[in-house]
């Protein structure tokens, strides 16, 4: 007789945790087959440095966590209280290797699970929290050089130590109690293909978010400054199974259509869009010529109309960005109901 298998009391609560994740997800997954619409949040970090929290010159909104949870329950709310379906976690930032620039490795446990317990307690002690989800965000962001958003590539950690990281946060968004992981500004294929593997092996629901940016010669869409590839390259890195939602994050609006273009050709499922403001400088993100709320409103629209069913926003991007794909879901809405059936 064969001796079963040991599983730890840890083991059996992530499972736990997992199986009734599911279940609230299943509610989302439904609405998306029924070609409902998803509203996302906006912007995590960028607004808690609007609303004065400092952000780490290594880690950016990363260590905030510590010292600014009350305000995160805040701003959750704020999101939820304006429309959306779906708040993120903040945790873009907060792997052990951005964590380690701002000497905080060792609180990486900690710093994790009270974004996640921020996020929880703005949906639960709201009235519609029961159709809201808490997402948490996995990038595969690294240390940055200067103010220019750029990754140094030789002093990226070895590929071991990016792994372990991102299956240790991947771990941490399970146990904490989120419901969904939101693979977030994938745009290194080597990178990306990691970070999805510690998501998919996390056994929660997975969304991808690609991320483009013009390359250097203006004409092409490429990955940032220091590193460039094509679209189709990152786009391509989408398996056919296992991804319930993928389209374009951390892009700037008016180069959405081109990044849902890759996406289209190597993804047939629901589609996402979560642009940010455009230019910024790194740490404290200052953005150059933000989009009001009602031109977003308009891309919002336009998104939609061509078949988008998830939208959001990401840095630079407010409660009333949220505010505005609240009216433009329900502007495209409103002709569908009244269609004969």
């Amino acid at each position: 007789m064969v001796a079963a298998a040991y599983i730890s009391n840890r083991d059996v609560a992530a499972f736990t945790l997992v199986g009734s994740c599911t279940m609230a997800y299943d509610r989302v997954k439904k609405r998306l087959a029924a070609g409902q619409i998803i509203v996302l949040d906006g912007a995590t970090g960028t607004e808690l440095q609007r609303r004065g929290a400092p952000m780490d010159p290594a880690a950016w909104c990363g260590p905030a966590t510590l010292h600014a949870d009350r305000l995160l329950t805040e701003i959750h709310a704020d999101y939820i209280e304006a429309g959306a379906d779906v708040i993120t976690a903040n945790t873009f930032a907060s792997s052990r290797l951005m964590l380690s620039g701002a000497g905080l490795a060792e609180r990486t446990d900690e710093i994790n699970r009270r974004a996640v317990a921020a996020a929880l307690r703005a949906r639960d002690a709201h009235e519609r929290g029961a159709q809201v989800l808490v997402a948490g965000s996995l990038s595969h962001m690294m240390p940055m050089v200067g103010r220019a958003a750029n990754v140094d590539p030789q002093a990226a950690p070895p590929d071991t130590q990016i792994r372990d990281a991102f299956n240790e946060l991947a771990q941490i968004l399970v146990s904490a109690g989120c419901e969904l992981i939101i693979l977030e500004m994938m745009h290194h294929p080597h990178r990306a293909r990691m970070a999805l593997d510690a998501a998919l092996a996390s056994g929660l629901p997975v969304w991808f978010g690609l991320s483009a940016r013009r390359g250097h010669a203006g004409d092409t869409i490429s990955f940032y400054k220091l590193e460039e590839f094509g679209l189709d390259e990152i786009a391509g890195l989408i398996p056919p199974t296992g991804i319930d939602a993928a389209g374009a994050m951390h892009t700037g609006a008016e180069l959405i259509e081109d990044a849902l273009g890759a996406v289209r050709r190597h993804f047939t499922g629901p589609l996402m869009v979560y642009p940010d403001s455009g230019f910024f400088e790194m740490p404290h993100w200052r953005f150059v010529d933000v989009m009001t709320p009602e031109r977003f409103e308009g891309f919002c629209r336009d998104w939609l109309g061509s078949g988008v069913q998830i939208i959001g926003g990401c840095c630079g991007l407010t409660v009333e960005h949220v505010r505005a794909a609240v009216r433009a879901r329900d502007a495209v809405i409103a002709p569908r109901s009244t269609k004969p059936l």
